[in-house]
Parts: structure tokens; C-alpha cells; sequence
């Protein structure tokens, strides 16, 4: 893919996301960069999730725009689609990962969203967002592990890591994950932006990489492992 993905651990458009925002609009090569805002997750505010994110975007001198695809019916639109044309970036927000995934699951926009990511566009998501992109989400209320839409294989993101201890975490995981998944667990206000082979962790926090019995945190700035 051309195009970037960025994967936020959550409390997106928020006091610290400015630097890590900057950043996922720089690397689109758009100058200012047309980012759309998508809340189809954000179940019970999808309006403010919007607008949050287009005064933050637009804040950070993006062009932002919202695209309030809320549903399944939506993401089946052709003018739905069709507006993803020619975006710099396009945003998930947080919210409910299950009804993210169920709308977008082999729907006609998530293959204009990924036809875009062919031509640059970045592809970005927070927590629910970030859940969606990967081989797997975790979701204990629906037996453990679930398939998701596999943009980004092997991998399933953890978001609102910043409060959990490592060592518990990886017991679990070691206990619970499918065999060979890479676990990031990424912290608020913080994200993996690239592409598989190539990220580096930008934002506020800490992103610690899950792997089998092994667990390492990697700071702002840092890049992770090249087989990520």
C-alpha cells in the first residue's frame, strides 16, 4: 500500500494528539492535507465526534471535513464512497468496534477507502478504529477473539494500554490469543503510523509490542521491530 495507516490507543482530538495529528496529515503529502472524519462508530455521539474532530484537524490548519457514514445502509452509498476520492486522510473515531466492523465489512466503502490507500491516502483509526484494522480484535463478551478486516495482518491493537501492567497483560494473552498474533498495545493519545515492516510510534505515549511470551514498550519516536 502507498498510503499510511495509523493506529491511535484512543482519546482522539485531544491536549497531547496535536504533534501525532501533525504528523499522520504531513505524511499524505497534501498541503493542507483534505481530511475526512468518520464517527460511524461513535454509536451514541456521532455528530460531536465529528465536529470534535473536524475543529481539531482544522486547528492543526488540515481541511476537515466530516463524512457521517453511520451505518451499514451508508457505507453501501455510492456518494458515500465516491467522497473518499482525493482525501488526504481518513479518521475513525473510537467507539463501538463491533457495529465499525459490521458496517464496513465488505462493504463498497471500506474498497474505496483501501483503493485510496493505494494512491497515498493515509488510513487512520482510534481505539474502536484501530481495533478494526487489524487480523483480530479482542472481545470477551463474543467468546475471546473475533476476525477483523485484516488491513493490517497479524497484528490486533489494544487501545487505552496506559493503564495496564505488562506482565498481566501478556499472561493473558499468552492464555487467550490466537497462536502467532502480534499484540500492540497502544496508549491514549498515542499511535502506530506506516505500514507493515515500517512503523514508528508517535504522540504522547507508549505502544508495547506482544509477541508469544515476550513483551517490549517502545517510546515516541522509537521504531518497532522491521517483522511487525
Amino acid at each position: 500500500m502507498a498510503g499510511d495507516i495509523g493506529l491511535v490507543g484512543g482519546e482522539e482530538f485531544r491536549v497531547g494528539c496535536e504533534d501525532m495529528d501533525r504528523e499522520i496529515m504531513r505524511v499524505s503529502g497534501q498541503q493542507p492535507s483534505l481530511v475526512l472524519v468518520l464517527p460511524t462508530a461513535a454509536v451514541t455521539g456521532p455528530a460531536k465526534a465529528a465536529n470534535d474532530g473536524v475543529t481539531h484537524f482544522g486547528g492543526l490548519g488540515g481541511d476537515a471535513h466530516q463524512l457521517m457514514v453511520l451505518d451499514r445502509t451508508q457505507a453501501e452509498d455510492p456518494e458515500f464512497s465516491h467522497a473518499v476520492d482525493g482525501a488526504g486522510v481518513v479518521y475513525f473515531t473510537g467507539g463501538n468496534p463491533d457495529h465499525l466492523l459490521s458496517a464496513l465489512r465488505n462493504s463498497p466503502l471500506l474498497t474505496a477507502i483501501l483503493n485510496a490507500v493505494e494512491q497515498g491516502t493515509v488510513l487512520a483509526g482510534s481505539s474502536a478504529g484501530a481495533m478494526v484494522f487489524g487480523s483480530y480484535m479482542r472481545r470477551p463478551s463474543a467468546g475471546g477473539w473475533i476476525e477483523a478486516l485484516g488491513i493490517v495482518p497479524g497484528v490486533a491493537v489494544m487501545p487505552h494500554h496506559e493503564n495496564r501492567d505488562p506482565a498481566e497483560t501478556s499472561r493473558d494473552l499468552q492464555a487467550q490469543a490466537p497462536s502467532g498474533l502480534t499484540v500492540l498495545g497502544v496508549d491514549a493519545r498515542t499511535g502506530c503510523l506506516g505500514k507493515p515492516g515500517n512503523w514508528r510510534v508517535v504522540g504522547s505515549g507508549k505502544v508495547t509490542v506482544y509477541r508469544g511470551a515476550e513483551w517490549t514498550v517502545y517510546q515516541s519516536g522509537d521504531t518497532l521491530p522491521g517483522d511487525v
